[in-house]
């Protein structure tokens, strides 16, 4: 049966839809001022354009393990394209904001559910030898699209106009399920579990309200002091622990978090989401320093940093093959080392640091996360036997927008909170250049604080072990 499999028209399928897919999480972003100005709405609503995009879709992957057993590789896939064509159609013609918003919250659903159904199948036709070059051009993909996404999108909104974001995509989306319905064959058994309402409705207030809590305590000016944002996180918090209660009781869970038993496993999703904070929060960051202090536009900003953002993505199919040939600890015990390195360097900068430093700091930055985030992700799922693939595939890609929420809200308060302080201690009027002053000492203390993750990190690090080919099949 294995032989028949055409692995190579699998994988080109899945590329050509996540490519796509992905690229929408980051393609609007540029576009987002000029939206206000065209649908009349203010920023914190026009936000939700993003803000709401990973809220779909970090709630629906949990329920993505449960659709991968319900459903044929072939269903799964094409559904969800066309789902994700459909939102792209609507969006491209809106006529006024939500019915925009409506047009993004559908292309989430498809963006939400693709990832895991890919990954799971992937998983499902390589075997460990050749898996982490097969992760790694896959990488390639998801790390590519969101890295040229801003880029591409201040390109195209400034000769076009903003519709063409979403109209640009409509016939590879099409293309993208003619192509899977002529080569995409099925992988997995359709097992076709018990469905858990209560687990779907904890699962879903959990996650969604830990992504919005912590989403929203870094634009709220209280921060996580603000009662709202609190509650909202409290209330999520205890959602998660009824799911993870429930979900230990039940014999067909909708997540089972019994892959955590797994020692390689666990430390390797803790370790991708140490670099998944680091990295997100970066992002946001440093675009906020080089727009600040180094008084440099938006879009010049973007440009100094897509360097390392490409290296990022295109490194990853060669970190993957090197993951294969030498196993992850010769990758992330260094890579975790420089990364305490550059978090060192970051929370000593300052204006008068050359424009170049920041470049090759963002570039080695990016490199070092590379080497940690595949290989830590595709050596945590080697661990598990077939069985769990749709539940660590699932909990791995939940965690993604729950840490990257995490690291930016994090990060923004302690930086805010840093500037706010060093201002309070300065008795002379708050002038241009210190205002800058007290931003560069916040993010000192950001970045002190990511400083201490990387070093957790690094002696994660040294723990891991090479999953071994007869640990991935036991059941």
């Amino acid at each position: 049966m294995e032989s028949k499999i055409n692995s190579k028209a699998i994988l080109i399928t899945f590329l050509i839809g996540a490519f796509f897919a992905v690229l929408n999480e980051t393609l609007l972003n540029i576009a987002l001022t000029e939206l206000m100005t065209v649908f009349n709405v203010d920023a914190p609503t026009v936000q939700w354009l993003a803000t709401g995009f990973m809220l779909v879709m970090g709630v629906l992957m949990p329920i993505s393990a449960l659709l991968i057993q319900w459903f044929t590789t072939r269903q799964m896939f094409i559904g969800i394209m066309t789902v994700f064509l459909i939102g792209t159609s609507i969006a491209a013609c809106a006529i006024n904001f939500p019915m925009l918003l409506a047009g993004r919250m559908i292309q989430a659903i498809g963006t939400g559910l693709l990832i895991p159904v890919i990954m799971n199948a992937l998983l499902l036709i390589y075997p460990t030898e050749v898996r982490g070059k097969v992760m790694g051009t896959f990488g390639l993909v998801i790390m590519f699209a969101p890295a040229i996404g801003p880029t591409l999108s201040g390109v195209i909104v400034d000769l076009l106009g903003w519709r063409w974001l979403f109209m640009i995509v409509i016939p590879f989306g099409v293309f993208s399920i003619l192509f899977a319905l002529k080569y995409l064959q099925n992988v997995g058994e359709v097992t076709r579990p018990s469905v858990d309402i209560l687990s779907i409705i904890l699962s879903t207030i959990g996650i969604g309200g830990i992504i919005y809590g912590f989403s929203s305590a870094g634009e709220d000016p209280q921060g996580f002091m603000s009662i709202w944002i609190f509650s909202v996180i409290l209330l999520s918090l205890i959602s998660l622990l009824l799911f993870v209660l429930r979900q230990l009781k039940l014999d067909e869970p909708l997540l089972d978090v019994r892959v955590f038993a797994y020692k390689n496993y666990t430390r390797g999703i803790i370790l991708f989401v140490i670099v998944i904070m680091a990295m997100f929060a970066s992002e946001i960051v440093m675009p906020m320093y080089l727009q600040g202090p180094l008084g440099y536009s938006a879009k010049v900003a973007g440009l100094l940093l897509l360097p390392g953002a490409l290296l990022n993505g295109l490194m990853s199919p060669t970190m993957g093959s090197l993951f294969d040939k030498y196993g992850p600890r010769k990758l992330m015990i260094p890579g975790t080392v420089v990364l305490v390195g550059v978090m060192l360097f970051y929370s000593n900068i300052n204006p008068s640091l050359p424009i170049w430093s920041f470049i090759l700091v963002y570039i080695v930055l990016m490199m070092s996360i590379s080497a940690i985030m595949m290989p830590a992700q595709t050596n945590a799922f080697n661990e598990l036997p077939k069985n769990l693939y749709p539940h660590g595939t699932a909990i791995a890609n939940t965690l993604q927008p729950i840490g990257g929420a995490l690291g930016v809200s994090i990060f923004i308060s302690i930086m805010s909170q840093g500037s706010k302080n060093f201002l309070e201690e300065q008795s002379v009027s708050k002038t241009e250049q210190m205002m800058n002053e007290a931003m560069t000492h916040g993010i000192h203390h950001a970045f002190w604080f990511a400083l201490a993750l990387c070093c957790v990190a690094f002696i994660i690090a040294l723990f891991i072990k090479k999953a071994s080919a007869s640990e991935h099949e036991q059941v």
